[in-house]
């Protein structure tokens, strides 16, 4: 009984695969240049997924070190360094000058003093000097 069932099963076999052949065959014939694209296609998103892994690949960024070093050489005071790290928090003026609790008069000296140290002419430039230099994250 086994035998028998083993013969059918095998003929059963070879007759799904023949017929399959036959339809790959038609299939290829009928649509040999949607296959090749498909083939282009698939290749091409797998060198691209392959290639953007291995070259964005990052490692965890290093926690942040000031340069205290900069600070000392460029000659910034504490009071300078807190408006300059609020300046780059984006507040204003008004604001640095609630934060640190002086006047804005005081707030545009501070800022002014940064800029002649840092050597830049506004807001932004000191930002990202300061990113550059590495006195704020």
């Amino acid at each position: 009984m086994k035998r028998t069932i083993a013969l059918y099963a095998l003929a059963l076999a070879a007759t799904a695969f023949l017929l399959e052949w036959i339809a790959y065959k038609y299939i290829t014939r009928v649509f040999a240049g949607e296959i090749y694209f498909l083939f282009l296609a698939v290749g091409f998103t797998a060198l691209g997924l392959w290639a953007g892994a291995r070259l964005t690949r990052k490692t965890a960024p290093a926690p942040f070190q000031r340069n205290d070093a900069a600070i000392i050489s460029l000659g910034i005071s504490k009071r300078e360094f807190d408006a300059l790290e609020l300046l780059a928090a984006g507040q204003s003026n008004k604001e640095i000058a609630r934060s640190l609790d002086i006047s804005p008069n005081t707030v545009k000296t501070h800022l002014a003093k940064l800029y002649e140290k840092l050597e830049v002419q506004n807001r932004t430039q000191a930002a990202q000097k300061a990113k550059e230099l590495e006195l704020i994250p």
